[in-house]
């Protein structure tokens, strides 16, 4: 079996793991979305024993994501489950995998993978399933005014454009917009390697 790896997961997980060590400091049940290689699920879970961390993706996705928490040994990472942002949460949080409360959810990587449609779709899911006082992170890069942030963002935006005309880095105020329509606010804006940053939001 081929095991997916991403050495942008290697690269940026320790900065990640700063920031979600006082966002996700009072928060016992984190659900993932897009885990994608589950390289972020075993490291989160390991570094953060006190958090019960839920991976999710596409079942293409979930091999890698099951042999790396089979090989980790450890307790606090569940099986991941089939989320599909096309349909309801609901459906893959009423498995009997889904256990508990869901009081953080972390994503990296997606919003500029996925079309501006499902980035709507994405904050319906956070609304429907964060509880009051829940922390939502996302990573990833972000323009700013309409403006990128750097000349490899720019790059790395045509590349995006080229591979797939529906994905794109999306505007920062477009995103805090949609968490304030799903009563989300602004916490903090980290600056990340790489010109990415750290969004973290509370759910009023």
């Amino acid at each position: 079996m081929d095991i997916a790896f991403s050495q942008a997961c290697e690269n940026n997980k320790q900065p990640i793991l700063t920031v979600l060590q006082n966002a996700f400091a009072n928060t016992k049940q984190v659900l993932e979305i897009g885990s994608g290689t589950g390289q972020h699920a075993v490291f989160f879970a390991k570094q953060l024993p006190q958090l019960c961390w839920q991976p999710s993706d596409l079942l293409i996705n979930h091999p890698s994501i099951n042999y790396r928490r089979q090989n980790s040994g450890l307790r606090n990472m569940l099986a991941p489950i089939v989320l599909d942002l096309h349909q309801p949460w609901q459906v893959a949080l009423a498995k009997p995998s889904q256990q508990g409360v869901i009081d953080g959810i972390f994503t990296a990587n997606t919003l500029h993978i996925v079309s501006s449609a499902l980035v709507k779709l994405f904050f319906t899911g956070v609304k429907q399933s964060l509880v009051k006082g829940g922390v939502l992170c996302v990573y990833g890069p972000f323009n700013y005014q309409g403006k990128y942030t750097s000349q490899s963002n720019a790059n790395f935006d045509l590349w995006l454009k080229d591979r797939d005309a529906e994905s794109a880095i999306r505007d920062f105020e477009h995103i805090e917009n949609l968490a304030e329509e799903a009563g989300l606010a602004l916490i903090s804006d980290n600056p990340m390697p790489a010109n990415n940053r750290l969004l973290v939001f509370i759910m009023n």
